[in-house]
């Protein structure tokens, strides 16, 4: 994959360097492991962006904001997962925190295919997310009560929207702007809107909205 802005093989010395000036806590070995498993975290990227239908396949811009946001949680959960280093994953959280306004911890299991409109505010808990996931700035997946949502395929959440609790989220499913899906299901396919007395509404949307962000959705 090319790289742009940076030459590829300076790509793990400058995610160390920033790691190290945010937060300046001394000599951590486990920094090396950013070296050891960037090829996997790239592979993953690039899967990622080849299906963003707005994003050129085969390439990452390091200087774009929402690709070095999926970047950095892809990192993050790829050594957490092969190596349970909390010290090197927690530092990478919390660089995309810093950089990004953005709270995805690096345990959760984000799916192989998603697109981050604008990462501000957004707060994911460690909830069922499936894949062609769609986020907007200000977003949340959040318990209620220790109870987490299931988001199936295709999910769209659009600005200042909210997902809680013991929802069950089915496939294509939209959430409009503004409104908060609270320890209820939606419908396939359809487009949630805030109805009176807060309750939810249900309409077909005009056309296949998930094709406007990805290529193979």
């Amino acid at each position: 994959m090319k790289i742009i802005h940076l030459e590829c093989s300076r790509l793990a010395a400058y995610v160390r360097t920033q790691i190290t000036q945010f937060f300046p806590t001394g000599e951590d070995p486990e920094l090396g492991l950013i070296d050891a498993h960037l090829d996997e975290a790239l592979g993953r990227l690039e899967r990622c962006i080849a299906q963003v239908r707005m994003w050129t396949p085969g390439q990452f811009d390091v200087l774009h904001s929402s690709q070095y946001c999926i970047f950095l949680y892809y990192l993050s959960n790829t050594i957490w997962r092969r190596e349970q280093a909390r010290s090197v994953c927690s530092k990478l959280f919390l660089l995309n925190k810093m950089l990004n306004a953005i709270d995805c911890f690096y345990e959760i299991d984000l799916p192989e295919v998603f697109f981050i409109g604008h990462s501000v505010g957004i707060v994911l808990a460690k909830a069922t997310y499936g894949n062609h996931l769609v986020l907007y700035q200000n977003s949340t997946v959040g318990k209620n009560h220790g109870e987490a949502p299931v988001l199936e395929d295709g999910v769209i959440l659009y600005p200042n929207t909210a997902i809680i609790g013991r929802c069950h989220v089915r496939s294509r499913s939209v959430i409009a702007q503004g409104v908060s899906v609270i320890s209820r299901d939606t419908e396939a396919g359809r487009i949630a809107y805030q109805g009176s007395g807060g309750g939810l509404v249900f309409k077909a949307p005009g056309h296949d909205i998930l094709s406007d962000f990805f290529r193979d959705a």
